[in-house]
């Protein structure tokens, strides 16, 4: 690395060297060499944040998008409203239902095979996981 050069080395790197002094010249080159490789890591880890923060919401979003098809491949008969909560259960011959009655009020899975998970519509006629 640059900023090891023996210039600025304030000794004499083996036994029979002269003496080393740092140079003005090679003091200046080692603290901006250290200065931008201090500034250069605090960019790459902010770079590296904001991919970091890109990848899990496209994971959230592809999350999302997959409810979102199973939920309209599955019986609808009613008109769901944005920002209520609804209920998916999978009936026994394994399609999907969504449903106003939670798992609760059926006293656990009800007449159907296994309760999937509470949803919400959202804004953008998406849908997403709740907890209840």
């Amino acid at each position: 690395m640059y900023h090891k050069q023996m210039s600025v080395l304030p000794y004499a790197s083996s036994v029979g060297s002269v003496a080393i002094k740092p140079t003005e010249e090679g003091v200046i080159k080692h603290k901006a060499l250290l200065a931008m490789e201090q500034q250069t890591d605090m960019q790459l880890d902010q770079i590296r944040q904001q991919i970091e923060l890109l990848a899990k919401q496209a994971q959230e979003l592809r999350k999302r998008k997959e409810l979102s098809l199973m939920i309209y491949d599955a019986r609808l008969s009613f008109q769901p409203v944005i920002g209520q909560t609804y209920y998916m259960y999978e009936k026994k011959d394994g399609n999907h239902l969504l449903s106003l009655v939670s798992p609760k009020e059926w006293g656990g899975s009800g007449p159907f095979k296994q309760f999937i998970s509470a949803v919400k519509l959202l804004a953008d006629h998406t849908w997403v996981e709740v907890e209840i």
